[in-house]
């Protein structure tokens, strides 16, 4: 198929800037792919629309505050976004804006007596200078990594969400966070986890729907957009993951009883589809998983999704319409911009099922 099929035309205006003002009051798209039926509610509509005996599955991993602002020597500053740590403890592969401004062996302050330095310019695909570089972040005696990032570091939003350097970071660090987040490593937010509140996952559990906990650790490749002209041609970014045999367990007595196995986000699809046999049985472990579902795919394990709005043209829209369909995704991204929801990462909610 190609990448451009996958495309859609959205106004710069239905882009979410901010969370809603309560987590599980977002709206809610819920559509039965049955019956080709949508319904418009609130995330907290989802104890009407599961049922005793479901499970949800969601993602626990921990987004780390990645965005560091580092002022060099000449007063210039720059913005490193940390993606994946490599080799020592405090060594990192990062996104630096403006990338071609530091030169190899620079260090740059990041304040609190923290800096760091800019080691090597990484090359992309074709033997050139790319955004990426490897660099060693240097906390101050006393210090470790991980109180360099909780003393300088903020929370890794999407390019799409506009925050300067001065900007308020209180709310993005309770926000960008599922409330049910254990596992530190991801630079960025399972999305769809973050309308959940405890008092809804609560009346759920009162309901008869039960939660699994499975681990992807979301790095910055899951929102790039395919740039392959063939959807076959793309390589798919690899992410680390867990899934414990409790979670296993949970999962295949599910499908064993009859119930429904619903992935709150396309990370924790690809955790359960990518530990599956072709019975659907899925096999507890943990390792590297590059999946990329698209349509024709087929899922051995999940039932139901809800997952966010997703950019055009990227890997998460594609997931969504090996689930439902392209044509039909396409369709109700249209219909879901005609009803004022709003897009990506803070943004508003979809649930795809089929009804009982």
């Amino acid at each position: 198929m190609q990448t451009e099929d996958f495309n859609y035309v959205l106004p710069e205006e239905a882009i979410a800037q901010e969370p809603a003002p309560e987590r599980d009051r977002a709206r809610l798209f819920a559509h039965d792919v049955t019956k080709d039926a949508s319904a418009h509610v609130e995330v907290r509509g989802l104890v009407e629309l599961l049922e005793p005996g479901d499970l949800l599955v969601v993602n626990d991993t921990e987004v780390i505050p990645a965005r560091l602002f580092a002022r060099r020597e000449t007063g210039g500053l720059l913005e490193v976004l940390l993606l994946e740590q490599r080799g020592a403890d405090d060594e990192w592969v990062a996104m630096v804006r403006p990338a071609k401004k530091p030169a190899p062996g620079e260090e740059a302050e990041l304040g609190e007596g923290h800096s760091v330095r800019f080691l090597e310019r990484q090359t992309d695909a074709d033997g050139q200078p790319g955004a990426e570089w490897r660099v060693a972040l240097s906390p101050r005696d006393g210090c470790d990594g991980a109180a360099l990032l909780e003393e300088c570091g903020r929370m890794p939003l999407p390019p799409y969400i506009e925050r300067g350097e001065g900007a308020d970071a209180k709310q993005d660090k309770e926000r960008y966070q599922t409330v049910y987040a254990a596992k530190p490593g991801a630079v960025a937010a399972p999305t769809a986890g973050l309308h959940f509140t405890p008092e809804l996952l609560s009346a759920l559990d009162a309901k008869g729907v039960r939660t699994a906990r499975v681990t992807l650790y979301v790095g910055a490749g899951t929102f790039r957009p395919v740039s392959s002209a063939r959807i076959e041609d793309h390589e798919m970014h690899a992410e680390r993951y867990e899934l414990t045999a409790e979670a296993a367990s949970q999962v295949n007595e599910t499908r064993q009883s009859g119930g429904r196995v619903v992935a709150v986000g396309t990370t924790s699809v690809r955790v359960l589809e990518s530990c599956a046999g072709e019975d659907g049985v899925v096999s507890p472990g943990e390792g590297e998983t590059r999946l990329f579902l698209s349509p024709g795919s087929c899922f051995q394990v999940v039932d139901a999704l809800m997952t966010n709005f997703h950019l055009p043209k990227s890997t998460l829209l594609m997931l969504v319409s090996a689930f439902a369909g392209r044509e039909r995704v396409l369709r109700l991204y249209e219909e879901a911009l005609k009803e004022g929801y709003r897009f990506y990462s803070y943004g508003d909610a979809m649930f795809l099922y089929n009804a009982r």
